[in-house]
């Protein structure tokens, strides 16, 4: 083979070769991080036991209503419609200001507010000795011959600042349990504010001390047919997602009386739902029921 073919030989043979190597080129590797976290408000914390403030104001917040306020704080929504002079109960608007607390430290209660009235003053002493003249002994005569005792003038102490005003009644109360059945849920303040009793259908719910009736009704929203019975200035006790109840706004009840029957109004199952509060907050009932 002469010298010019096998030098263009070569040449063609080189040109495949480097057509075989051509470096094929890459995507571009964009290096990826990790995507940024979206952006979520932070869960707003609610507080579920209102306050009001010094004077007793308390601001309306949205999805309030009056039934709602009043039970909240321990009152009778009567009581709010009367103390803030409201024509329509069910026309309250958010940021609305309502006073929670009776005006003046008022007792709403049903304690005796008025002094005890004084016995008249002497007009002059008794005598001590007995009677020299021979009377025949009757019941005037006996006592004229008994030395007299000074007058003792009842002290009355001066009203504390609220709610101890019904402490002697809270003393004298006595509690049962509402209904019979297992406790399926305790109580757990911010989460359960107070027990749940499971039972049947119609299963008599009674009161759990006496007192009287501060509401009977389904308006306010989570508790069904609930009844609301007022034991002394600062406790109530409630009774929720009743099938009919059996009592009326107004009624005094006894420890122990037929107030409802149970059932599952705004509730997912035949239960109790029982309260207690104290100045309108919700306490463990368990410690005024009796263990059982």
């Amino acid at each position: 083979m002469t010298q010019a073919p096998r030098f263009a030989l070569l040449t063609i043979l080189i040109g495949l070769v480097a057509g075989c190597s051509t470096t094929t080129r890459q995507a571009p590797v964009v290096e990826r991080g990790t995507p940024p976290a979206q952006t979520r408000p932070a869960p707003v914390r609610v507080d579920e036991t209102p306050k009001h403030d010094e004077r007793g104001m308390y601001t309306v917040r949205k999805g309030d209503t009056l039934l709602r306020i009043a039970f909240d704080f321990g009152q009778n929504y009567r009581d709010l419609v009367d103390w803030n002079k409201l024509a329509n109960p069910d026309d309250i608007k958010v940021g609305q200001v309502l006073r929670v607390s009776a005006p003046g430290g008022e007792r709403t209660a049903n304690v005796q507010t008025q002094p005890i009235p004084m016995p008249p003053a002497a007009t002059a002493p008794r005598k001590t000795e007995p009677r020299v003249d021979k009377k025949p002994a009757t019941e005037s005569t006996v006592a004229d011959t008994r030395p007299s005792v000074p007058a003792v003038t009842p002290v009355v102490p001066a009203a504390p600042a609220a709610p101890a005003v019904g402490a002697s009644d809270e003393a004298r109360l006595s509690w049962m349990w509402p209904s019979d059945g297992r406790v399926i849920a305790t109580f757990d303040d911010g989460r359960n504010k107070g027990l749940d009793i499971a039972g049947k259908a119609g299963q008599p719910v009674v009161a759990a001390g006496s007192g009287k009736v501060m509401y009977a009704g389904s308006g306010i929203r989570g508790y069904g047919n609930l009844v609301i019975v007022k034991h002394s200035n600062s406790l109530l006790s409630a009774y929720a997602h009743n099938r009919k109840i059996v009592v009326k706004e107004g009624d005094n009840v006894a420890k122990g009386q037929l107030i409802a029957e149970m059932g599952d109004s705004d509730a997912d199952l035949v239960k109790l739902h029982f309260e207690i509060r104290q100045q309108g907050k919700p306490v463990d009932p368990t410690r005024f029921l009796p263990v059982r």
